[in-house]
C-alpha cells in the first residue's frame, strides 16, 4: 500500500478533497459513532489538514491547529482512520505525524487534545498525559490530554 501524506492549509484543499474530508468526518463521527455535533466550527480555515490517501481514497485525517485555536496550546483534532483501514497501526502513525508537525511548526507550545475517554491508553502510549476529570463533549465521555513541551527533546518516532 503506497500511502500519500500531505498537510495542506484550508485554501490549498481542492473541492474534491474538502468533500472527502467532510464525508469521512461525517461517516465516522455522525454515522458510525452516532454523535450529532457541530462539525463546521470555523476552525478548518485556520487548521492544517493532515491527509492520508491510498490512491484516491482518503483513509486517515486529522486537523493540526495552532496555539489559540482550541486551547492556548497547539492542538490535534478530528483524528480519524476509515473503518476499513483500522487495525494496521495507521492511527498511531497519524497521531505521531501530527505530533511531529505541531512540534515543528509550534515548537514552544504543548499539544492538547480532547480525547474520547476510551482512547486514553492509546494516546498515553504516545506521550500524552491525561488532565482533570472526564467530561461530556457532544454527549460522549472525553478527557483533556496534553503532550508536554519537555517531551519534544526527541521526536516521537525515536521513543
Amino acid at each position: 500500500m503506497a500511502l500519500q501524506w500531505s498537510t495542506p492549509g484550508f485554501e490549498e484543499l481542492s473541492l474534491n478533497v474538502l468533500y472527502a474530508v467532510l464525508r469521512l468526518r461525517q461517516q465516522v463521527f455522525v454515522i458510525e459513532q452516532q454523535c450529532i455535533y457541530p462539525d463546521l466550527d470555523n476552525k478548518d480555515q485556520i487548521a492544517r489538514h493532515m491527509l492520508c490517501f491510498d490512491n484516491t481514497e482518503l483513509i486517515a485525517y486529522q486537523r493540526c491547529l495552532p496555539p489559540g485555536a482550541s486551547y492556548p496550546e497547539s492542538a490535534l483534532g478530528r483524528v480519524i482512520v476509515a473503518r476499513a483501514h483500522r487495525g494496521h497501526a495507521l492511527g498511531r502513525e497519524l497521531v505521531m505525524r501530527g505530533i511531529a508537525f505541531n512540534r515543528q511548526h509550534w515548537p514552544h507550545a504543548e499539544i492538547c487534545i480532547s480525547a474520547q475517554a476510551h482512547l486514553q491508553t492509546f494516546y498515553s502510549s504516545m506521550g500524552f498525559v491525561a488532565e482533570g476529570e472526564e467530561y461530556l463533549e457532544d454527549d460522549m465521555p472525553h478527557r483533556k490530554m496534553r503532550y508536554p513541551v519537555d517531551r519534544s527533546a526527541s521526536s516521537p518516532a525515536e521513543r
